[in-house]
């Protein structure tokens, strides 16, 4: 453990992003020594990094460069993984014992302060784990779990927590904590990067996808805080362990350039419209099933396409590994079904339009089946398939 700590450095929702990574990575390195560097959450998941390495290039990463992390959403088995469950720290996840799945806190000495650094996932984000993924397991509160360990861990200089709940929600959690210091946040991908006083809370965010960080530094009047972008660093040298994480990201980048075919209009040399996309995939199903079908926007990502489309860009656009499959719901009406699934991810796509009522059976993906708790049988086609196959106007 380091023993010259003068500041904290938090990125997060990085999101597979290593097409970007060589900056983030000589940064952290060069401050590593004086340095607390955490992240905030969503490490994993988002680009084909993530689904052609399984998340081993993640965690390399993380155990290399990172002192301790708060768990997300996507990815969040991994922070359950031995090794990274070591630098893991979250104050309101609980496993069907009762008892936290994670230390709660990390107490470090920076700049002569004795501060204690938490992490807290919100509710929402919970939600968003995978069902199959969450079973047994219950989130509190943040904001009341957070109150309880001060009350355990009452001496110390400073708090500070790693929160992957989102921008407005952590300004909630600062009004609800007046005795923390810094909040640095996650999980929302929204504009604001603060810091963003709440009486004498600052709350702050990293720029998202490898592309900027937060950090806080004790001073005589508080804490001095800021966000920024990380310079380009691509010249510098990296420790040789790193050395080894960069050699296999160009290897997995060489697959992830393999060409499919040509980008059919309207999606070429454009960013996706994931609407429109998932109404021409929804049609398309729907045109072959008679089955109603029922997708949310967010199971895709808008990411720029060009001429031809690569295997890298079907994962960027289809990152999570959707299965499509079938649904039977003889007691629920279209209105409250559609309803439900928009509360749970956002805006809906449906093939028909309006739907028929009651809705007896539908197509959705297995994310959205398990969200709601409803057996559901494959159909033999992947999300991503649909994708390669609405891009191109190929045959699946």
């Amino acid at each position: 453990m380091r023993s010259d700590l003068q500041q904290i450095l938090a990125t997060t929702d990085f999101h597979s992003s290593f097409d970007n990574a060589v900056p983030l990575m000589t940064h952290l390195s060069a401050v590593r020594p004086n340095t607390l560097i955490a992240d905030c959450g969503d490490f994993f998941e988002g680009t084909g990094y993530y689904r052609l390495g399984r998340g081993v290039l993640e965690r390399d990463m993380l155990l290399a460069l990172y002192d301790v992390v708060a768990p997300g959403n996507h990815g969040w088995p991994h922070y359950l993984e031995s090794e990274l469950h070591r630098i893991t720290v979250c104050a309101n996840a609980y496993g069907r014992d009762g008892r936290r799945l994670f230390r709660p806190v990390d107490v470090r000495s920076i700049a002569g302060r004795t501060v204690a650094v938490t992490g807290i996932i919100g509710v929402q984000a919970f939600n968003a784990v995978p069902y199959g993924q969450r079973v047994g397991q219950r989130v509190t509160d943040p904001a009341l779990a957070l109150r309880e360990l001060k009350r355990a861990y009452g001496q110390v200089d400073a708090w500070v927590v790693l929160s992957h709940s989102g921008f407005e929600e952590d300004l909630r959690l600062a009004e609800a904590c007046p005795f923390l210091d810094i909040v640095f946040a996650g999980h929302c991908h929204s504009d604001a990067y603060g810091p963003v006083r709440i009486g004498g809370v600052q709350v702050l965010k990293g720029y998202e996808q490898g592309a900027g960080f937060a950090q806080a530094r004790p001073s005589e009047s508080g804490w001095e805080a800021g966000a920024a972008r990380f310079a380009d660093a691509s010249s510098l040298s990296l420790p040789n362990t790193l050395e080894a994480v960069r050699a296999r990201i160009t290897a997995i980048a060489r697959d992830l350039r393999e060409p499919i075919d040509k980008v059919r209009a309207p999606y070429r040399h454009t960013v996706l419209d994931r609407r429109l996309l998932l109404e021409d995939i929804a049609t398309t199903v729907y045109s072959e099933t008679s089955s109603a079908v029922l997708l949310n926007e967010t199971a895709l990502r808008a990411v720029q396409l060009h001429g031809t489309l690569t295997r890298g860009d079907v994962l960027a656009v289809e990152p999570f590994g959707n299965q499509l499959v079938s649904v039977n719901c003889p007691e629920r009406t279209a209105t409250s079904l559609v309803s439900d699934l928009s509360a749970l991810a956002g805006p809906m796509v449906v093939v028909p339009s309006p739907l028929p009522s009651p809705l007896n059976a539908f197509i959705t993906t297995d994310y959205l089946a398990g969200a709601l708790h409803l057996p559901a049988v494959p159909t033999g086609r992947s999300l991503a398939q649909s994708v390669q196959q609405a891009l191109t106007g190929g045959t699946r």
